[in-house]
């Protein structure tokens, strides 16, 4: 593991700044990263981390983009209570997985979500208004994506964003903005669960300085996201999927 504060915040700020502009909250990368420094650790400990420093991270990033008008309120707030009995779940569920089953669970979905990202990135408008949509497709979707992220504790938002875009015809900036304002509910309520488990124990020091840099990259990340178009978000968020995916899996192999 990276020791010392200023690593820490450095890959907060990074994560933190990815994570906000694609509205992922930036699990999918911190999970990964802290898999690939410390071969020991504990499934349930790195799912732990990142949820916490996804809740800064997602919190921070939620407040630039409701200055900038562009969260949905009603249906993230809908999606965020949808979302929790699975967050609730996922958080007890995951300290059951061994280590090795994690690793390829966690490949797997990234590079089946890069795969699909990429795919179909090209298919949507940043004109898209979120006005129309199905509302329980969206509540059996988060219901879907609370579990799951709480299990990898990734957030939720490489699935999210996707869904909201794809089935239920957000514009890409208001799905970001939108997965963003649930994951802040989520990964609380996640988080919380860890720290009754004892799952975070030892690692709140780690957790505050990756927090650190977590909430300064998500401030940068929105406002980044003003001048960036939806469709390379998605693109980009596909290939940094697919790398990562494909780095964890080489030594199962």
């Amino acid at each position: 593991m990276i020791s010392g504060p200023a690593g820490l915040i450095a890959i907060g700020l990074i994560v933190g700044a990815i994570g906000t502009l694609i509205g992922s909250g930036g699990g999918f990368l911190l999970v990964p990263t802290l898999l690939l420094l410390d071969t020991h650790i504990p499934p349930q400990v790195a799912a732990g981390i990142s949820l916490a420093v996804v809740f800064f991270n997602a919190t921070s990033g939620s407040i630039a983009y409701s200055r900038m008008g562009r969260v949905d309120f009603r249906a993230g707030t809908v999606f965020a209570i949808a979302a929790m009995p699975g967050a609730i779940l996922g958080a007890y569920t995951t300290a059951y997985i061994p280590r090795r089953a994690f690793d390829a669970i966690f490949g797997f979905l990234l590079i089946a979500a890069a795969t699909y990202l990429f795919s179909t990135s090209g298919e949507k408008k940043d004109s898209l208004e979120s006005g129309k949509y199905n509302l329980w497709l969206g509540v059996a979707i988060s219901a879907g994506v609370g579990f799951l992220s709480s299990l990898l504790g990734i957030g939720g938002g490489i699935i999210h964003v996707p869904a909201l875009t794809q089935a239920l015809n957000f514009s890409v900036h208001t799905a970001t903005a939108t997965s963003h304002f649930v994951l802040s509910i989520t990964a609380l309520v996640a988080t919380l669960v860890r720290l009754k488990t004892g799952s975070l124990n030892g690692q709140l020091p780690t957790i505050a300085w990756l927090s650190v840099g977590a909430i300064a990259g998500a401030q940068g990340g929105a406002k980044l996201s003003s001048k960036v178009r939806g469709s390379w978000i998605l693109r980009g968020l596909a290939i940094g999927l697919g790398l990562i995916g494909v780095r964890i899996l080489l030594p199962l192999f």
